[in-house]
Order: structure tokens, then sequence, then C-alpha cells
């Protein structure tokens, strides 16, 4: 909670501030990435007074801990979210509405506003939602990491000469017979070319 006693309702009064808190649970985007709960997260604050309420402007920043989505290895990302939000006094007048508008539409309008409650206001969803929103969707260890090989899960990076040579099924029989030719068989077969000899078989 923050408090804006300080800044009483005088339109145009400003107070900035810098704070450490503790992550939230949840902050991140489930198995992907996310700031641990309990971490540093360090907060620029700028308060400043209208005549609706307070409007909030500050940026976020945090370290982040996921796993690359190429190579699965652990990773850490520096994250900065800037954020603006307007936190309204709970008595403010409503001349901004229509006095014949929609109940349905007030109740959509309400879930999108923030209120203070005795001069305080809670940054918590407003935090939850500029920082999910800087989080890399796709957070990958380098640019250039190679991944894993498909076929047996080795690390790419660590070997870049790796492969295995792909056999289509429909060529295994082909390859059988090559297997034969180069451990000597050929010599039975007339001491043809093996490329005479495929040929023939076909």
């Amino acid at each position: 909670m923050f408090d804006t006693h300080e800044l009483g309702r005088r339109p145009g009064a400003l107070k900035r501030l810098t704070r450490s808190v503790e992550a939230p649970r949840d902050l991140g985007i489930d198995g992907v990435i996310g700031v641990p709960e309990g971490a540093p997260l360090t907060l620029d604050l700028r308060l400043e007074s209208v005549m609706e309420g307070v409007l909030v402007t500050g940026t976020a920043r945090a370290t982040a801990e996921g796993e690359c989505v190429r190579c699965l290895e652990p990773l850490t990302v520096e994250v900065e979210a800037d954020f603006q939000e307007m936190f309204s006094y709970p008595d403010a007048d409503d001349r901004g509405r229509s006095k014949i508008a929609d109940p349905a539409d007030d109740a959509e309008d309400d879930e999108d506003e923030f209120f203070l409650e005795d001069g305080l206001f809670d940054l918590e969803t407003v935090l939850r939602d500029a920082v999910v929103l800087a989080l890399p969707m796709q957070p990958v260890c380098t640019e250039t990491c190679a991944g894993l090989c498909s076929e047996c899960g080795i690390r790419l990076d660590e070997n870049p000469g790796h492969h295995h040579d792909a056999a289509d099924p429909r060529w295994a029989a082909l390859q059988g017979l090559a297997e034969t030719v180069q451990d000597g068989e050929k010599d039975n077969m007339g001491g043809a070319e093996p490329g005479v000899d495929e040929k023939q078989e076909k």
C-alpha cells in the first residue's frame, strides 16, 4: 500500500519516490518465465494529484527467471515495465457519465477503475499487468541458441557438428544393399561397380 496523504487534494501537487518491495506470487507466465515470489521489485513512482484522484506513473524493475524455450537451460532476464494508472477518490463525482447510462456499462467501467482507500492505493494488480506484458513470451538464453537435437536431445550449441544420418524408410532395402557391397561382397558380383549393381537390382 502507498500513502497519498502528503499530496492532499491540491491539484498539481507532486511526489516522487523509490521503493523496493517483494514481488507477489504468480508474477509471470506460468511454466515459462516469471519474477519469483518474494524477489526484490524496485519501483520508481511519480504521484500527481489531479481533480479526480491521484495519477500514478512509474517503472518497475526486477529479475525474472525461466528456461530457454529452445534448449531448456535456466536463464534470467532483467525486466523493466512502465505503467500509468489513475486512482480515483471514492467520492469523485460522475459528471462525465450520462444520466441514462446503461447499468451494465457502469459495471464494466467499475472493473477497470481503481480507487483510493483512506488515501492509500494498492499497486499489485497494475504491477502484475505491466510486468507480465514486459516479459518475453518465448525466452531464449541467446538469440543464436541452436536448441536441442530432435533425435537424441543433445544440446547443439555444445556439439555444433552433431547430426544423424536420416534414413528414409522407402530406401531401407537399398541402404542394406549398399552396406553389403561396402563390406566386400562386390567381388562376388563380378567386380562390377556398385552403381551398376544397383541399377541391375532395380
